[in-house]
């Protein structure tokens, strides 16, 4: 593989005399081209340029394994095959699709999201101001969905891009913040849509598989990034408590369940896990905090999704 040479960057991404990118930033375009193509990944939702399966793709993977995203995504796409699909299903639905994947939050803001888009015409926006304004959808999944749907130039800094702008541009800098890479993310993206080898698809499939590989062969360069926090621990965790109530809300479906019969469920398992029972006031506490995102709702004293 070629090799790309760096000093900290000298924070000038464009020759304001020639309205071009700095030769160190042409080399490092380059670079990333090459790379990207000796390490291209052939992922599924790749071969889509449907907005709707784009979105859904950039959410799965969003702290989740490609390995676990592969498979899931057909799945999901086959049953909710379009975003009028989506919006028409009832919540119980989407979140049962989604176990597996964590963060049951994401499978409600998609859900929301598809009601949004329904109700602006149906249409799919492609400008990041409109994306952003749907839940759930920040500035990088905007920016993936404009790159990756709809082929226009964008800012798309998420883990794998940050770990190759780190590792050629800032190496072993510590503490480097997403404000000093932004700049370059937004100059290095082509511009020009009709070279299929140099596109913003092509041209982030790059950046995304150099990246992956990036992080499996060397230290992960973007534990130098100033935003870098490690994952908190799942087992025993508040989150792990709130997925389990989500599961065994699913599992009653309509009928739904007591929190009484919720708190027996959760100690149990707590216990066989060596740890401290759940007691009835925090099990009530978990419901909630979960009723009041919109995951389930009382009626009688059953719970249920």
């Amino acid at each position: 593989m070629a090799s790309f040479e760096s000093d900290r960057y000298d924070n000038s991404p464009v020759d304001p005399s020639a309205g071009e990118l700095s030769p160190q930033l042409a080399g490092f375009r380059q670079l990333v081209l090459e790379r990207g193509r000796e390490l291209y990944r052939d992922l599924p939702w790749r071969r889509s340029r449907d907005p709707y399966e784009v979105w859904i793709s950039e959410v799965m993977l969003q702290q989740t394994q490609v390995s676990r995203v592969d498979g899931r995504w057909q799945r999901w796409i086959e049953r909710f095959p379009s975003v009028s699909a989506l919006a028409a299903a009832e919540a119980a639905e989407v979140l049962d699709e989604w176990q597996g994947l964590g963060y049951n939050r994401r499978a409600m803001s998609v859900w929301r999201a598809a009601q949004q888009v329904m109700e602006q015409g149906a249409v799919m926006p492609s400008e990041v101001g409109e994306l952003v304004k749907l839940p759930g959808i920040g500035p990088a999944t905007a920016a993936g969905i404009r790159a990756f749907a709809f082929n226009l130039p964008s800012v798309y800094l998420e883990t794998n891009v940050r770990t190759v702008f780190l590792h050629e541009l800032f190496p072993e800098v510590e503490g480097v913040p997403d404000k000093e890479l932004l700049p370059l993310v937004e100059a290095c993206c082509p511009r020009d849509s009709h070279d299929p080898a140099d596109d913003p698809r092509s041209w982030y499939f790059s950046l995304l598989d150099y990246g992956a590989w990036l992080k499996r062969s060397v230290p992960n360069p973007s534990r130098r990034s100033a935003g870098h926090t490690r994952q908190s621990r799942f087992e025993g965790s508040h989150r792990q408590k709130r997925a389990m109530v989500v599961r065994a809300l699913l599992a009653r479906g309509k009928e739904g369940v007591t929190a009484e019969d919720l708190e027996r469920e959760l100690t149990a398992f707590e216990l066989g896990a060596g740890r401290e029972a759940v007691s009835l006031e925090d099990t009530r506490a978990l419901l909630d905090e979960l009723a009041s995102e919109g995951f389930c709702t009382l009626s009688g004293n059953a719970w249920s999704i």
